[in-house]
């Protein structure tokens, strides 16, 4: 396939980790653990919210889409480089590819913006509870979801097209352990200044504003929180609001560090490390940072085991 004296890729190969047999199976194992902790964490704080209907509150409505991200953004990358983990010549075809970044990517800026709308909602939740049921009713919730899908995914079909359109020529190699954005357009055999000037745009549209709105939402948080009277209030709104901002801190550091300056980007090894946490330990994290650090999951947990223990008690005799 090819124009003029230019030659096209049809197919990529994914440098990965490591070289050293031992060291990949190794990491085989390490992430093959990591991703099924993932997959049933997630999986069971979904079926938690949808069983308890204590939980059937805008914050777990928006925790389980969270959820949902989590589990799609590990399941695009993870069983691949499971694969390849195993395998030498670690290849993936150029749709697979171009498939891999629009989903990864996607699910990315879908998270980022669930996050700034979750933070609207502990911001009401804390600054006005009063009519909190009023402002957070269902329809706004279901919208304030759909636009988070919407522009993750629109944002990502743009930067899919517009990096795939690039020639590749005969680059073929990809140093890292996915087909993440910066690493592909790094093979392009010209300039790529107009693309990485999208990325910065898109990561500023797609990252920073939404990293601004939940910041402004966590300024009038902690001035409501501190303007409360009784130390136990003042507790008792910071435990509403601790397990959102642990995963704002996770989400969004990593990210602002990677992609809003392409051209003096950290190293491939950031990179793809970068790529780890957020594949590997963040979406593992999430339901354990929600289950722990919230009363209410936490007391749906004992309340779910308890019907379960009676369950099997009833069973057995």
């Amino acid at each position: 396939m090819g124009t003029g004296n230019q030659t096209y890729v049809r197919e990529f190969i994914l440098l990965g980790l490591s070289s050293d047999w031992d060291t990949r199976v190794s990491l085989f194992v390490l992430f093959l653990i990591t991703y099924m902790v993932t997959v049933l964490g997630n999986f069971f704080i979904v079926l938690l919210i949808r069983l308890d209907s204590r939980l059937h509150t805008p914050m777990y409505f928006f925790l389980t889409n969270l959820s949902l991200v989590d589990v799609s953004y590990a399941t695009s990358i993870i069983p691949q480089m499971l694969v390849h983990l195993l395998i030498e010549y670690k290849a993936i075809p150029f749709v697979s590819c171009a498939a891999q970044l629009f989903f990864s990517l996607g699910l990315g800026g879908i998270e980022f913006v669930l996050l700034a709308v979750m933070a609207y909602d502990r911001y009401v939740a804390v600054c006005d509870p009063l009519r909190y049921s009023v402002i957070m009713h269902g329809g706004l919730c279901t919208r304030l979801a759909i636009t988070s899908w919407v522009s993750g995914s629109l944002n990502s079909l743009m930067q899919t097209i517009i990096t795939f359109q690039l020639p590749m020529c005969t680059n073929k190699y990809i140093d890292h352990i996915s087909c993440e954005l910066l690493a592909v357009v790094r093979l392009a055999c010209v300039d790529t200044s107009s693309n990485e000037i999208a990325i910065m745009v898109s990561s500023i549209v797609l990252l920073m504003t939404p990293f601004c709105l939940v910041l402004l939402s966590y300024i009038q948080i902690i001035s409501t929180i501190l303007k409360i009277q009784s130390r136990e209030g003042r507790k008792k709104a910071f435990h509403t609001c601790a397990s959102h901002l642990t995963v704002v801190v996770l989400c969004y550091g990593m990210a602002i560090f990677t992609y809003i300056q392409p051209r003096s980007s950290p190293s491939i090894l950031q990179e793809k490390l970068t790529s780890l946490f957020y594949a590997v330990l963040t979406p593992m994290l999430n339901p354990m940072i929600y289950s722990v650090r919230n009363k209410e999951v936490k007391g749906s947990w004992q309340k779910l085991l308890g019907q379960l223990s009676g369950l099997t008690s009833k069973l057995a005799t």
